[in-house]
């Protein structure tokens, strides 16, 4: 299997800041452009772990072949 890249970020604002949120763009080498598509986790500091460790494991699930 080829090596993989996972890309993502993190960052926290407060809540009642946020009025959109949208795709990350990332350039590829070969010239084209892919998306990364932003989530938004909400709650305290132990709600937003739990949240973000079960959606790591849920994107995970979609690719069995890893």
């Amino acid at each position: 299997m080829a090596n993989l890249t996972l890309v993502y970020g993190l960052r926290l604002l407060p809540a009642e800041e946020i009025a959109e949120v949208g795709e990350a763009p990332v350039k590829l080498k070969n010239g084209r452009e892919a998306h990364v598509t932003m989530h938004v986790l909400e709650g305290s500091k132990e709600e937003i772990e739990k949240q973000l460790r079960n959606s790591l494991e849920a994107f995970f699930d979609f690719y069995p072949e890893i």
